[in-house]
């Protein structure tokens, strides 16, 4: 008698998709993977602390040699000119160069003696909320793919973003709001609205933008003379004539989600309003943000507007700030970069502790890649720096972080991660581990087989979690 259990549904349709007839088969088994998902609160597959996220995006690439990781050495060989040679993936890591030391002294700041520029001023005074991360390498030294690739987990583009892997891997705590928000600046980041995609996974779990300038979504209110009834009658008939045709088309998922998005739309009306209007807020509050002054004020409403989102149940919202793309002049350059979110970042984490919502909000600071510890020689000195996808700083505050510590370390100038190194993909994992979802059971059956954010698999960077 044969130990053996049952073949599972998902075995019967697999040994069925190996046979002549996969083609017609692999519709059934991707009917059967990918049963409809709704937007409405789902659990996790393991407890975490984390219900939510914002996600600090520096586009351009910050370097940590001047902002989290100081490197004394680079005093020493300041200036010193070498060639580099040998395999490297661009013209920035080859030819010849000379070294370049951080114009920034640093401290330790907190009890946990983290390192810091001096010119982070307002985040010392929070820097054993935070667990800083010196270990991640990424695979491109390129602005678009290197974004995708943070963005996505693949370079190339096209697939979903993590706050959409994220919204379909738990829904939305609030019905009357996108699961997934970004707030870019007024032009998008390089590789554009695809950073935010749903890419293959159902429509309604992309990333909905909110304009930077002006009001942040428009068409919000209706024109004068239509009343909310109205409108439901509208959008009842609308309905009506879409489930017919969708009857008849049962495979195009994009008019489902047309649909979803004018309901959607409908209780934003009622909602929207009051969670966008910063003028609700205390002045002690936008005070704290830095909300009317320069050069915070920008990303001062950022982030005051992250905290009012996730405290009204938004799974997961993006912020962007660039660019932090700086080959010359990195003292001028990073010095007005950081003084622009320095403040707005640091009053985000103590706000959501004050009002309770740190131990449950995953907050993480990163760009697409570091900065190299030297500059190419190209005319003239001016101290910058070039892009390095071996070395980088991110770090994660909130939401069941390790908070108090620095893992990992990078060599003596800062070109090479040495310890705790781990992949992009192993961040993606471990961010989505502190969310409570486990990326081999967060898939989408598409294109013949299960995807997942970390696409070829990644592990668990269990340092980085409390």
């Amino acid at each position: 008698m044969s130990t053996n259990p049952l073949p599972k549904r998902r075995e019967f349709l697999y040994g069925l998709g190996a046979s002549l007839g996969s083609v017609a088969f692999s519709s059934l088994l991707a009917a059967e993977e990918n049963k409809a998902v709704g937007t409405e609160p789902r659990q996790g597959h393991l407890p975490a602390k984390a219900k939510n996220c914002i996600f600090l995006t520096m586009e351009g690439g910050p370097s940590h040699i001047d902002t989290f990781d100081p490197k004394p050495k680079l005093a020493q060989l300041h200036l010193q000119e070498f060639t580099r040679s040998g395999e490297q993936k661009s013209a920035m890591e080859s030819g010849k160069r000379y070294y370049v030391q951080s114009p920034f002294q640093f401290k330790k700041v907190g009890q946990s003696g983290a390192d810091m520029a001096e010119n982070w001023r307002h985040l010392a005074g929070v820097a054993d909320e935070i667990c800083f991360f010196r270990g991640c390498q990424v695979d491109s030294v390129n602005h678009p793919t290197a974004m995708y690739q943070l963005n996505c987990g693949n370079r190339f583009g096209g697939d979903p973003g993590v706050g959409a892997w994220v919204n379909y891997g738990l829904g939305s705590e609030n019905q009357n709001l996108p699961g997934f928000i970004v707030l870019p600046e007024v032009s998008y980041p390089q590789g554009g609205a695809a950073n935010w995609s749903n890419g293959y996974l159902p429509a309604q779990f992309q990333g909905t933008p909110l304009r930077p300038k002006g009001s942040p979504i428009l068409d919000l209110f209706p024109p004068e003379g239509i009343t909310a009834e109205h409108q439901r009658k509208n959008l009842d008939l609308i309905a009506q004539l879409n489930q017919q045709h969708q009857k008849r088309h049962s495979y195009h998922d994009e008019l489902g989600a047309r649909m979803e998005s004018y309901e959607l739309a409908f209780r934003m009306q009622m909602q929207v309003p009051g969670v966008l209007d910063l003028k609700q807020e205390p002045q002690e509050t936008l005070d704290l943000y830095g909300v009317g002054k320069e050069p915070t004020d920008s990303f001062g409403r950022k982030c005051l507007l992250a905290r009012k989102l996730v405290q009204q149940g938004v799974r997961f919202v993006q912020l962007y700030h660039g660019s932090w793309d700086s080959h010359d002049y990195i003292e001028r350059a990073h010095g007005n970069l950081v003084h622009a979110v320095d403040q707005p970042i640091a009053a985000l984490i103590a706000d959501l502790k004050r009002t309770g919502l740190l131990d449950e909000t995953l907050i993480v600071w990163c760009g697409e890649f570091g900065r190299t510890p030297d500059n190419g020689v190209r005319g003239g000195t001016a101290y910058g720096r070039d892009h390095n996808p071996h070395a980088m700083t991110y770090w994660l505050a909130g939401g069941g972080v390790n908070a108090g510590h620095t893992i990992g370390a990078t060599d003596e100038t800062g070109m090479q991660a040495v310890e705790n190194v781990a992949h992009i993909r192993d961040f993606h994992v471990t961010l989505l581990r502190l969310l409570g979802l486990d990326d081999n059971k967060l898939t989408y059956y598409h294109a013949g087989r299960f995807k997942q954010l970390s696409q070829f698999g990644g592990k668990v960077i269990p340092e980085l979690i409390a």
